[in-house]
């Protein structure tokens, strides 16, 4: 249990992922569970027998419907592992912590992880600032994601990436 989380094991198919990387867990909200568990189950399974192929054919129409009505072709070229590439960018941005982005992917070896972090530049880093004036502020601060700078007097200074 992690503050009202319990960890989930999501693997592939068999118990092992596609490409044989490490099995992830991920931290899910009591709320969510049982949002989860109040669906119905066909042959135990709340999605039903939808496989990998059933969804992407889904994702393929909803992409042209999308692509036609905002008269946008680019949106043709995503596709599952674009989001895949974009959340692993996203979360090595926000955290600049390798290792967290390598166990979030499931990668054993760190080589595979350094393709995502050379997808985009970020070089106009934008940060929100925020004031700690007491300890319990500091922490508070800390929980929502924001880093330590410096401390000027009485007060604490944090900032966060935008």
């Amino acid at each position: 249990m992690f503050h009202g989380c319990e960890v989930v094991t999501l693997v592939g198919s068999f118990g092992h992922s596609e490409k044989n990387g490490k099995p992830r867990a991920f931290k899910a909200s009591q709320k969510l569970f049982n949002m989860l568990s109040s669906l119905p189950k066909k042959n135990g399974k709340v999605f039903g027998l939808a496989d990998y192929r059933s969804i992407e054919n889904q994702l393929v129409v909803t992409r042209k419907r999308t692509a036609n009505k905002l008269q946008n072709p680019r949106i043709m070229q995503i596709h599952f592992h674009t989001l895949r590439h974009w959340k692993a960018t996203m979360e090595y941005h926000k955290t600049r912590d390798i290792l967290h982005v390598m166990n979030l992917l499931g990668h054993r070896n760190i080589e595979s992880t350094l393709v995502y972090t050379q997808l985009i530049s970020f070089e106009s880093d934008e940060y929100h600032s925020a004031v700690a004036k007491t300890v319990d502020d500091a922490r508070k601060l800390i929980e929502q994601g924001f880093e330590y700078v410096l401390q000027k007097d009485d007060i604490m200074l944090f900032r966060k990436r935008k």
